[in-house]
């Protein structure tokens, strides 16, 4: 496929990935759906005439969830016609006048989140993560707690505080331990992380209260992905987290990419399954290929400095795929909306370079990050940038989600 929109090398958005965000841009504040393609973004809006009539209404959404609670040979029409618009030669390529309204530079874009995210669940399915983890707090022997192996292990999370990229992210106040056995204290997080994961948006109708979805038919629920930095502040966690898990040391904010990019896209990437040993249950069982050979990486950027790479990870590291996810999350009966988000938890590799948030990568604080121009981190400063980047990539294709980015700002003392 070549399409007649330029696209540059390496771009992540050629016309074999076609993501789906909401845009606005300065002369039109009305937020609305666009596909990026190349430099530019296609406003499915003013190009609705070419599909059929029953997805007017959804093109024309100002947030993703109509186009979500679609079923799957839905989202496959819509992409065919979309992929074939941007053709050469097609009706919009013969269109010069049609071209420019629908064709908008994103230099000139504000993205918005994709859509109104009712809910919001964060998984813990790297097993390179968890282990270190483990490890680290007690000791090789426990590293991994019993039921680690047998079920995605998973927290219901804060949807209202997930912004999308670009967003800045303040320092939490709260209470920490910084002496075991003496009294808490209160003040700015000391120990503020990234975490590197991957969520999808779930897709397909409302399930009902009650009604499960079966490992089998999960694919059908997985609309598309976006990468995630899951802001975390550690002191504050060690000291609430007991008995029921996190809670403030998550919920002060969660960054997201704006671009969408859907299962069709990553189909040429797909990989084994992580190999699971003991058996999972026949409800988390499956033989589909349902992992992806996704290239992640974490940069830090000081106020004043260059951004150093400080993680190069993979997606296909995680042990629980988005289906047995599902599968776990509606074992219960737990109803899904279009539009849910669900996370992957921190995605690390098995090699020191790979860890995917700072408490791994400075071991607890017990060694520094070397940063270019002379800096060094052991944890997230005030003023830095972290950008995490997402691609596929052979000889012959890149498929990329662009960036997940977000500035640290100081604490806001009452």
């Amino acid at each position: 496929m070549k399409s007649f929109v330029v696209i540059p090398q390496n771009s992540d958005f050629p016309i074999q990935n076609l993501p789906y965000g909401i845009f606005s841009t300065q002369e039109n504040p009305r937020k609305r759906i666009g596909v990026a393609i190349g430099e530019h973004t296609l406003d499915l809006g003013t190009v609705k005439q070419f599909y059929p009539t029953k997805y007017h209404d959804v093109l024309s959404a100002p947030v993703l969830n109509p186009l979500m609670s679609l079923d799957t040979a839905a989202w496959e029409e819509i992409r065919n016609i979309t992929q074939n618009l941007l053709l050469e030669g097609s009706e919009l390529h013969n269109n010069t006048e049609l071209q420019q309204t629908a064709l908008v530079p994103l230099s000139s874009v504000t993205m918005h989140l994709p859509a109104d995210i009712g809910d919001y669940t964060d998984f813990y399915s790297s097993i390179h993560h968890a282990t270190n983890v483990g490890v680290m707090f007690r000791g090789k022997d426990n590293a991994l707690m019993p039921n680690w192996k047998h079920l995605p292990v998973g927290y219901h999370g804060r949807a209202s505080s997930v912004v999308i990229s670009g967003t800045p992210i303040r320092r939490p106040l709260g209470q920490t331990l910084p002496v075991d056995g003496a009294d808490p204290a209160f003040g700015p997080c000391r120990l503020f992380d990234f975490e590197l994961e991957v969520a999808f948006f779930v897709g397909g109708p409302p399930t009902e209260l009650g009604e499960r979805v079966t490992v089998d038919d999960a694919a059908k629920r997985v609309f598309g992905f976006v990468l995630m930095n899951d802001w975390s502040a550690r002191d504050i966690q060690k000291w609430e987290y007991v008995p029921l898990g996190p809670f403030t040391a998550k919920n002060l904010g969660t960054t997201i990419s704006p671009w969408v990019v859907p299962v069709a896209a990553l189909e040429p990437f797909k990989v084994d399954n992580f190999p699971q040993d003991p058996k999972p249950f026949a409800y988390l069982n499956h033989k589909q290929k349902f992992n992806f050979d996704i290239k992640l990486e974490v940069d830090i950027k000081p106020a004043k400095g260059v951004a150093t790479t400080v993680c190069r990870s993979n997606y296909r590291n995680l042990y629980w795929t988005a289906l047995q996810q599902i599968a776990h999350h509606t074992v219960t009966g737990c109803n899904l909306r279009p539009g849910d988000l669900m996370a992957s938890g921190t995605i690390s590799g098995d090699s020191s370079d790979s860890f995917g948030s700072m408490l791994e990568l400075s071991w607890k604080g017990t060694k520094a990050i070397n940063l270019l121009g002379g800096e060094s981190r052991k944890f997230i400063q005030d003023y830095d940038e972290v950008i995490i980047r997402g691609f596929c990539h052979n000889d012959d294709l890149r498929i990329g989600f662009g960036s997940c980015s977000g500035v640290v700002l100081p604490a806001k003392l009452m």
